[in-house]
């Protein structure tokens, strides 16, 4: 087993001091910042919804509605092509949009609008949930690139993979709670009621997972940096070529041959100044 194979225990962790512990936590939101897209992200994710609902609200006119909230959604991919930003998270909310239009429109019906991120809610509540019971914790996977740790905490850091269980858990179990109110109200409430209840939940339940997500793994073993590894790896070995070359040298016992550039034979220094019984012609 390789050192970068070799798992590690809690107790194998160093007591932390209180700076190091500091900077775990600092790293673990600057981390779960760039995941999930920050501030700008849950805007990008509340306007389009926002939008929509408003402008039903106003004038009941699905059209007007569906229009405006696709509209804002490109507007947000634009914007961060410009800047030459990430897309991703404006992306999602186009396709998040253009799927409830679709579904809007199909129907007839202006509350379908929502029905698509609604059982995206349910799916991501089960898929958190699901994992975690089949040992692979989902937001592990999510966030195991961002702390360039991969997979590695699956068999080598047994804490941080209960600290992503912990946070799998809670952002299942949250999401459940959240599809527990939004689907008995697409059944007995108004366009305009769900709308506003989907847009008031949008942010809370987010920003409580995330806050225990952040909890859990600031309290968690640092994450084992493979690429770190893998290019300590790579010097070593060629450290390793390099004195196995230097070691290795001329082969021993052997003289290096020298030629009596006066006789043209080849043979050493001592060769010549003792072959007295050389006869000349």
């Amino acid at each position: 087993m390789t050192s970068l194979d070799k798992p590690t225990s809690d107790t194998d962790q160093p007591h932390r001091t209180d700076q190091q512990d500091a900077d775990a936590k600092a790293v673990t939101e600057a981390a779960l910042f760039e995941a999930f897209g920050g501030v700008r992200g849950m805007v990008e994710t509340v306007l389009p919804g926002l939008l929509f609902v408003t402008i039903f609200t106003i004038n009941k006119d699905l059209k007007a509605s569906a229009i405006g909230a696709l509209a804002v959604s490109l507007l947000l991919v634009v914007v961060r092509l410009i800047r030459k930003d990430t897309v991703k998270h404006a992306f999602s909310g186009v396709f998040g949009v253009g799927f409830g239009v679709l579904f809007a429109k199909m129907t007839g019906e202006a509350k379908a609008f929502y029905l698509p991120g609604m059982i995206y809610t349910l799916g991501l509540a089960l898929a958190y949930l699901v994992t975690t019971l089949a040992g692979v914790p989902l937001i592990g996977l999510i966030l195991g690139p961002v702390f360039k740790e991969n997979l590695s905490w699956r068999t080598r850091n047994p804490g941080r993979k209960k600290a992503y269980a912990k946070a799998s858990y809670a952002w299942g179990l949250i999401l459940l709670a959240k599809c527990a109110i939004l689907f008995p109200l697409y059944w007995w409430a108004d366009t305009t009621q769900l709308g506003w209840v989907l847009v008031s939940l949008k942010i809370p339940p987010f920003l409580l997972a995330v806050y225990l997500t952040w909890v859990f793994l600031a309290k968690a073993p640092p994450p084992i940096d493979v690429f770190a590894e893998m290019e300590a790896e790579e010097q070593a070995e060629k450290d390793r070529e390099a004195r196995r070359g230097v070691e290795d040298g001329p082969v021993p016992g052997f003289a290096p041959v020298e030629h009596d550039l006066s006789t043209g034979f080849a043979g050493t220094e001592h060769d010549a100044g003792t072959s007295g019984d050389r006869r000349t012609p």
